[in-house]
């Protein structure tokens, strides 16, 4: 199977388990986003334009089943732009250690988040302090563990 393939794979498993899983597992009002996770390893790998669009097109599966329209279209495809800015080399082996994965999984989910409440608070007029605590605090260190987790058990 082409690698181009077996990522296209690898982005639909992802996100029907944010959809049917992860997105369940609630703490507080906070969530992880595998979807953000995959999206930053895959513009680390790729780069800025495949990173911009797979993460617009992830975001647009995310808006129809959570009927934001174009909220984390706009978002993702900014974080796999931004993220993609720091792509490797295709010479040199991406090595993640866990505690890298927890950091960096950190900073990308605090922007990522920090954006999609804004943009949310203006959408819907919701309490910014629910935003706030919930999803851009909470789901950003949730995130960030089960990144810093998730590299534990896979292999670059």
């Amino acid at each position: 199977m082409s690698p181009p393939v077996r990522r296209l794979l690898a982005a639909i498993a992802v996100f029907a388990a944010q959809w049917l899983v992860l997105g369940r597992l609630r703490i507080g009002g906070a969530y992880p986003d595998a979807v953000l996770l995959f999206l930053g390893w895959y513009a680390l790998r790729a780069g800025r334009r495949p990173g911009t669009v797979v993460g617009a097109g992830l975001g647009a599966a995310m808006d129809v089943v959570y009927g934001t329209w174009g909220i984390h279209m706009f978002v993702k495809a900014l974080v796999g732009f931004l993220v993609g800015r720091f792509a490797v080399d295709e010479h040199t082996a991406l090595i993640i250690r866990p505690g890298q994965a927890f950091v960096a999984s950190l900073v990308v989910a605090l922007l990522h988040n920090g954006l999609l409440v804004a943009l949310l608070v203006l959408h819907s007029q919701a309490t910014p302090a629910t935003l706030l605590y919930g999803l851009w605090l909470g789901s950003a260190v949730y995130t960030a563990a089960v990144g810093g987790i998730a590299m534990l058990f896979v292999q670059n």
